[in-house]
């Protein structure tokens, strides 16, 4: 982004670079730590926590940094002495003096949510690219990054921040955005880890990622948030979702403009914007936002700058970049007190778990993309309305009586384990924002 680069600049030349801890070394993680150390002037790389110190060690040792093994009090003395530290103890890193921006790449819930308000808890800022965990409990987590004056923010590269920058842009041309859409090659919620096992291998994935990928969770979780930082909603369950592949991710993709047809009814009936997805749309991996204008004389230009007639006029962001622009949220979190997407107040629109194949007690609902369960993105007034059973809290729980496929999942159909972060969290989201208190479930 212009001006970050500049502000960066400036950063290195006065020797005071903004120091980062990183959770998760994970195959993103890893390649934040490469983007951060060869690429980033004005920021450094102080450690990274991994639940297995040894993706720790390797993200710093593949790109030539040998780092030092420490836990409790003994990681801010590393950091001090200007060692390069890797931990399992991520509450220490992210607790540490030397420590200004905390970046969480893990995927977990509850243990991110641990690890997220420790790092809130100690003032520091936290951006991270879960969007699973934001799209569970990100406005209550928002409150309190608010309430410690530091900054809550999922990061740019992620399809959901790009939107997030390209919905800006477009309001700051004074057009007003009414839906903000992202771009998928394929959606079939009955695909699996066995069925994704074969594209997660030549990709370096985990195949129940991939899975969560291709079965819609992940694309609900990404338009949840950006519906919780625009106040926009969902057209429907699981969202119009538009197939123009015919349901054969090879075939050959249709022009963006030619799909925004396929919204226009459901815009023209709306009272709030919409988020929602194209399948089969190219450019393959964008993201793109639909705006109105009410000025007819500026309606006039946007049809010679080859915008079309609108009424709805299609902006899009050819590709999303993930982990190479991490550096630029890191430097808008602490220069600038800028976030890139975050929840307004509280939740508009949730993911809840919808059963992928018939369930029966006893069995665990295990991971996203799993066998289990699929995700699907809900207003939230009818997920409080319906007792729905968010994504989030259900992994981990175990089934207590049947539930039939394709049935979204509800709180008494399950039993979740004692003692959870999340749990706790999220019920504290409720309370804090007006909705009703929640059947509690079966509590193990």
């Amino acid at each position: 982004m212009i001006l970050v680069d500049t502000a960066l600049a400036r950063c290195e030349a006065q020797g005071h670079p903004i120091r980062v801890a990183l959770i998760g070394a994970g195959t993103q993680g890893a390649a934040i730590a490469r983007q951060i150390i060869d690429a980033t002037r004005g920021m450094r790389l102080v450690g990274v926590a991994n639940r297995h110190v040894d993706r720790a060690v390797r993200a710093f040792t593949n790109v030539g940094i040998e780092p030092v093994v420490r836990s409790g009090r003994r990681v801010e003395e590393a950091i001090a002495a200007g060692m390069a530290v890797v931990t399992e103890d991520a509450v220490a890193l992210v607790q540490a003096d030397g420590v200004d921006v905390v970046v969480e790449v893990t995927g977990s819930f509850d243990y991110a949510a641990q690890v997220v308000l420790a790092a809130i808890a100690a003032g520091k800022h936290v951006v991270h690219m879960n969007a699973e965990l934001d799209g569970t409990v990100g406005p209550i987590l928002k409150l309190k990054a608010d309430a410690a004056g530091v900054i809550y923010s999922f990061s740019d590269g992620d399809q959901p921040g790009v939107e997030m920058n390209l919905y800006r842009f477009v309001s700051g041309l004074g057009v007003k955005p009414v839906l903000c859409g992202n771009m998928k090659g394929l959606h079939d919620p009955y695909r699996t880890p066995e069925t994704q096992k074969a594209f997660a291998v030549k990709w370096d994935q985990n195949p129940a990622m991939a899975a969560s990928f291709a079965d819609g969770t992940k694309i609900s979780f990404e338009q949840a948030i950006v519906a919780n930082g625009t106040g926009f909603r969902v057209a429907r369950r699981g969202m119009l979702g538009p197939d123009f592949s015919g349901g054969d991710p090879y075939a050959p993709l249709v022009p963006l403009e030619d799909t925004v047809s396929a919204f226009a009814d459901a815009l023209d009936r709306a009272e709030h914007g919409l988020v929602d997805y194209v399948v089969g749309a190219r450019p393959g991996g964008g993201v793109f936002v639909l705006g109105t204008h009410d000025d007819p004389r500026q309606q006039h230009f946007l049809k010679y700058y080859k915008m079309g007639d609108g009424p709805y006029y299609c902006f899009y962001t050819p590709y999303h970049l993930c982990h190479l622009e991490v550096p630029t949220s890191i430097a808008r979190a602490a220069l600038f007190g800028d976030a890139v997407l975050a929840p307004l107040a509280g939740p508009q629109v949730g993911v809840v778990a919808v059963a992928k194949t018939d369930l029966r007690p006893g069995d665990l609902i295990d991971q996203l993309g799993g066998f289990e369960v699929y995700g699907v993105a809900e207003n939230s007034d009818s997920i409080d309305a319906e007792d729905l059973l968010p994504l989030g809290l259900a992994l981990g729980s175990t089934i207590v009586r049947p539930v039939k496929k394709d049935q979204p999942l509800v709180f008494a159909d399950v039993r979740f384990p004692a003692g959870r972060t999340i749990d706790q969290l999220y019920a504290e989201q409720r309370a804090r924002f007006g909705r009703p208190a929640m059947n509690e479930g079966c509590v193990a």
